[in-house]
């Protein structure tokens, strides 16, 4: 059966293939076996499984899926490796998300979209006398546009006279970024990536001017959620205490919809802009982008591909192409506002084959969290077998500075087929990044200069000029030996 998150590429150095970023619940703990994950559960965590399989929100396919099994092979080998504290009780295998990605790599919809899955579930379980023991957008993950839940382990017994405990991460990593963005158009992204425990309580309202807490939600859940902090930061025991002898499970429930009410009203939209609306046909010829259309086909055609990257994904044109003959295509922008139109449509479309994500390559995500484990550089997600980059290598080499060899030799270590563009000097979108600069730079930005670099580590297979003249297009095959 499928595993839930792709294994790391080093998976096999490590114990039992463990997952590095699964060791914050003692109760639970994700390991790898070949093909397969599975989680290891202590007999608490077993116990509040077999609560969760009564009441079948198993079955709800917001939830990744999941079987108990009785493999005493992967059952010794959790005992072995000594992945929990206790004895592991049981073990679980469940189905494989094809690519992991972060919510600092999500679009606005996508965070929302989640944070309302979570919210879902946490009320869909509170009828059961059950609920989640965290908040954590990363505990959801996405098939195409679709999000599912993939930490079963949260799941556990409710404690009579328990608040919502994950209601201060919730804020910190669903609600602050999504209002951050919404209102104050400041993508989230880079608060996210800059910590990974989110935006605090605090720091949210140093933010906000005060105007800002008339807008819906922000006086409790920032303002006073942050007063509320400051005044008892030394004294949480008493807090705790004070809240158990008042606090009722109808409150709980209250409190979720009440947050979710919130979430579902929260907006934002792409600016309008050169990016956003930016198509292909821009700056193509019909003759050209139907030429490149077939060439992206053809390679698509040429065998079953697993994983494509479409890097510099834009609209998603050529993802939709490579998606005819791929498993999976993860489609990257620098740009927030194409991907974000990109996953409405395919959300509405049900499309469970293309995974946005919002990336800079000169600047990707790295690895994150404890020992930089917790939360995985790209290709250590799992490398592609085939690399779009599509009218990408001038904004690279020109906009970021980046020599032409060094992103050659970046695609080369990904050791995947590769479709790359490269526009020439004479092209008007290289023309337009060109003007800015100083004459003389970027020596290196020259057709016979690309096509000796990309000749040295790739089997060059097919070139093709478009009838403009200004683009050319390659497809390559990695070096062997």
């Amino acid at each position: 059966m499928p595993r839930a998150v792709t294994p790391p590429a080093d998976a096999s150095s490590r114990p039992a293939g463990l997952e590095p970023g699964s060791f914050r619940d003692p109760e639970s703990r994700v390991f790898y076996a070949g093909e397969e994950v599975f989680r290891a559960l202590s007999p608490d965590g077993l116990s509040d499984f077999e609560a969760l399989r009564g009441t079948g929100l198993l079955d709800d396919d917001r939830v990744v899926r999941t079987e108990l099994v009785a493999d005493g092979a992967a059952g010794g080998r959790a005992a072995r490796e000594g992945l929990l504290v206790h004895e592991p009780a049981g073990v679980l295998r469940h189905e494989r998300i094809p690519f992991v990605s972060y919510p600092y790599e999500w679009t606005f919809s996508m965070l929302k979209d989640a944070a309302l899955v979570q919210l879902d579930l946490l009320l869909a379980s509170l009828e059961h006398d059950l609920v989640l023991k965290d908040s954590t957008p990363y505990n959801v993950q996405f098939k195409g546009a679709r999000p599912v839940f993939v930490d079963v382990g949260s799941f556990e017994r409710i404690r009579e006279g328990e608040p919502w405990v994950g209601y201060r991460q919730f804020c910190m990593l669903y609600l602050y970024p999504l209002l951050l963005q919404a209102v104050k158009d400041v993508p989230f992204h880079p608060w996210m990536r800059g910590s990974i425990d989110g935006i605090t309580p605090r720091q949210m309202r140093n933010l906000l001017s005060f105007r800002d807490r008339f807008h819906r939600g922000m006086f409790t859940n920032v303002f006073l959620h942050a007063r509320l902090e400051d005044r008892y930061a030394d004294r949480p025991d008493q807090v705790k205490q004070e809240v158990r002898r008042v606090f009722k499970k109808e409150l709980f429930v209250a409190n979720v919809r009440k947050m979710r009410k919130l979430v579902e009203r929260v907006s934002w939209d792409p600016p309008e802009g050169v990016w956003t609306a930016y198509g292909e046909r821009n700056s193509y010829t019909d003759d050209d982008a139907a030429r490149k259309d077939d060439f992206v086909r053809q390679v698509a055609a040429t065998q079953p591909w697993n994983l494509v990257w479409d890097i510099g994904a834009n609209n998603g044109r050529y993802s939709r192409i490579a998606a005819e003959g791929a498993r999976t295509v993860v489609a990257v922008d620098a740009d927030q506002g194409p991907m974000e139109l990109l996953y409405r449509d395919l959300k509405q479309e049900a499309n469970e084959q293309i995974l946005t994500l919002t990336m800079n390559l000169a600047d990707p995500s790295p690895g994150l969290g404890w020992r930089g484990l917790e939360r995985k550089a790209l290709p250590d997600r799992g490398k592609p077998d085939l690399v779009l980059a599509l009218a990408l290598v001038h904004h690279v080499a020109i906009s970021a500075n980046v020599p032409v060899r060094e992103f050659v030799d970046w695609l080369s270590s990904l050791g995947s087929a590769l479709v790359i563009e490269f526009p020439t000097r004479e092209d008007p979108m290289v023309k337009k990044l060109l003007a800015p600069k100083r004459d003389g730079l970027h020596p290196d930005y020259e057709l016979g200069y690309f096509e000796r670099t990309l000749s040295e580590a790739f089997e060059i297979e097919r070139s093709e000029r478009l009838e403009s003249g200004t683009r050319v297009l390659y497809f390559a095959r990695p070096k062997r030996g």
